[in-house]
């Protein structure tokens, strides 16, 4: 353990402060990520940015690359991918004993189908200006959270930088990700899965705490918990969402008749659904939810597992570059 603690700081004198680790999904936006690496790559190279590479292998694989990466000495990682490339680089980063959280900066190089994190942060979806601001370094310290969920009779945990959905939401999340997959979908995707999956769908009953307090008891069409405004590709379904107050923001869809969720799809995008009867909206440091079904999970667009759940903020965790506008 001595020597290789002596290794891993021998390292971090080696490599400089400012080197990007790039971490590249070639999956990324149905295969979008393979398709245009080599052209960021030459962006990267003539804006003289000081880099290295990897590129993920198989789903999970950013994790261990992070936490690989930081071990080495790494301090800067930049993320060419989509929202679920960008959660896993995450949890690498708050999964490794190497160094504190703090001396990290993460950025994003977006290629993927929805990039929602992007546009809470005013990331360019150009792979020039994205480039361009990596290498500029503006920063902003963001809140991060961390829920603990069920899977497989086991208690796992998960941290999230953008939005966590369950309910309606986790399903279509999950159906998106399966078609993916197989190589399937685009930016449209998601969208097609809301009308797709809605006759199939049945109501959950959830028992919902904010901060310790029972805020809601009934049954739940969907719901969210976030840092951040977006999700699905646009949707601002947490329109209230400040990413360095130290809150989580809670959106809840009741119970209602289907075909409301079709007339009422374009208050998704621009985050007048919170005015509806139907919906609720709460802020808190700590959720919890538990049901008599099981209420499945996404976090960051990634399917995870269900009910009981509980969500806890961690204020300004995690050093992120961003554009002119951060969250305000």
């Amino acid at each position: 353990m001595a020597f290789l603690q002596r290794l891993h700081m021998e390292n971090s004198f080696q490599i400089p402060a400012d080197r990007w680790m790039v971490i590249v999904n070639p999956n990324a936006g149905v295969k979008k990520g393979a398709k245009e690496w080599p052209k960021i790559l030459d962006i990267i190279r003539g804006e003289g940015i000081d880099h290295t590479f990897e590129l993920t292998k198989h789903k999970g694989h950013a994790i261990h690359l992070t936490r690989k990466a930081i071990e080495e000495g790494y301090r800067s990682i930049a993320v060419v991918g989509g929202d679920g490339s960008l959660n896993e680089v995450l949890n690498g980063i708050f999964l490794q004993e190497t160094c504190p959280v703090s001396e990290i900066t993460m950025g994003m190089i977006p290629v993927g189908t929805g990039n929602d994190w992007c546009r809470m942060f005013n990331v360019p979806f150009d792979f020039e200006g994205a480039v361009k601001l990596l290498k500029k370094r503006k920063t902003f310290i963001q809140d991060i959270g961390k829920v603990t969920h069920h899977k497989k009779n086991e208690t796992q945990e998960r941290y999230f930088m953008n939005v966590a959905g369950m309910g309606y939401d986790a399903l279509v999340a999950k159906k998106t990700n399966l078609f993916k997959e197989k190589g399937h979908g685009g930016p449209l995707t998601y969208f097609w899965f809301i009308f797709a999956s809605l006759f199939q769908y049945t109501f959950l009953d959830a028992v919902i705490e904010v901060d310790g307090v029972s805020v809601f008891k009934g049954e739940i069409f969907s719901m969210n918990v976030g840092i951040c405004k977006y999700n699905g590709g646009g949707m601002k379904q947490l329109p209230f969402a400040i990413a360095d107050d130290g809150l989580l923001d809670v959106t809840i869809i009741k119970k209602a008749p289907k075909w409301m969720v079709i007339r009422y799809t374009p208050k998704l995008y621009d985050g007048t659904l919170v005015d509806l009867p139907i919906v609720e909206t709460f802020q808190g440091k700590s959720i919890r939810i538990r049901s008599t079904s099981k209420i499945y999970l996404e976090t960051d667009g990634e399917s995870m597992g269900h009910t009981p759940l509980t969500f806890e903020i961690i204020p300004s965790a995690l050093r992120v570059v961003t554009g002119e506008l951060a969250t305000r």
